[in-house]
């Protein structure tokens, strides 16, 4: 009886040990994965935010170069033209369906 109770403080010493970890290993790997989501989210959002300013940029300079721009859809060049800017908001709009999956 009196080696039974050292045994039993080194059994429950090792198993509040190995809780302990376990705990602190489960909730290290939740905090880890909360934080790249987080930084994935911000990434995203930033790239959304950096393309929306470029196709602003680029909806203005056409506008304002509407004249160059109609002389590229009046020649042999607008397919080519047509196909870039089909292709261009399509990118667009996957971007802002991948911000609002991440979103979620």
């Amino acid at each position: 009886m009196v080696l039974l109770r050292p045994v039993v403080v080194v059994v429950v010493a090792v198993v509040v040990v190995v809780v302990v970890v376990v705990v602190i290993v489960v909730v290290g790997v939740i905090v880890f994965v909360v934080v790249v989501a987080v930084v994935v989210v911000a990434a995203v959002v930033v790239v959304a935010v950096v393309v929306v300013v470029a196709a602003s940029v680029v909806v203005a300079v056409v506008v304002s170069c509407d004249g160059v721009f109609a002389k590229l859809l009046q020649g042999p060049a607008k397919q080519h033209v047509a196909v870039l800017l089909f292709v261009f908001w399509l990118l667009l709009a996957l971007l802002f369906f991948v911000v609002v999956l991440f979103m979620l």
